[in-house]
């Protein structure tokens, strides 16, 4: 029976052409409204709770889903598929908790500055001195985390899927490529945070 799994979908197996396009949608719409909401001017929303201590639990939401993806290469690697499978599905909540917390984080407040010591979202040039090179290692920590925020959702989607329609040998290439993007996303999410929190 087991070496039929390959050549006849089972049950649980999921039909390829309905989720790619369904992926395609949603690794581009998510990347488009955050952008929107983070580079559009518009007015803050007020949702009823401090929303200026988000970035906290984002960073702990991150931490979490690093330590998550590490005990999934460890549970994958020592052939303990179930915990493997939990483990990333739990890593999958996270991030989703994370992209809506942070939505309402930034349709709420304004963006903060590195450097900015006196808030009031202009960077003057004692700020820049004071803030010293490492305002570019800042920024390039930031801008290769974001990127890879938006790069790395097709290629969790696409994993995920090759993994549900059991085809492994797919499923292990593509995941290669997605658990290290991945995993720098979820660290560099903490770093930026520890960077950037004496300005908030």
């Amino acid at each position: 029976m087991s070496q039929n799994i390959s050549v006849h979908p089972t049950e649980g197996s999921l039909p390829e052409k309905n989720f790619t396009k369904a992926i395609i949608i949603v690794s581009i719409a998510i990347p488009a409204a955050v952008a929107f909401i983070i580079l559009v001017p518009q007015a803050k929303l007020s949702f009823g709770f401090n929303t200026r201590t988000l970035p906290l639990f984002h960073a702990i939401l991150n931490s979490t889903t690093a330590i998550l993806l590490l005990a999934s290469l460890y549970f994958i690697r020592h052939k303990q598929v179930r915990a493997h499978k939990r483990a990333n599905w739990a890593a999958i909540v996270l991030s989703t908790i994370f992209l809506v917390s942070y939505v309402i984080y930034h349709a709420s407040n304004p963006s903060t500055r590195f450097g900015d010591l006196n808030h009031d979202g202009l960077l003057s040039e004692a700020e820049k001195q004071q803030a010293g090179s490492v305002r570019y290692i800042y920024y390039f920590i930031l801008t290769t985390h974001i990127t890879l925020s938006a790069i790395i959702i097709p290629f969790v989607l696409f994993t995920l899927q090759r993994a549900y329609q059991e085809k492994f040998d797919k499923h292990r290439r593509l995941a290669r490529i997605t658990w290290p993007m991945w995993l720098y996303v979820a660290v560099t999410g903490v770093v930026v945070y520890v960077m950037i929190s004496p300005y908030y």
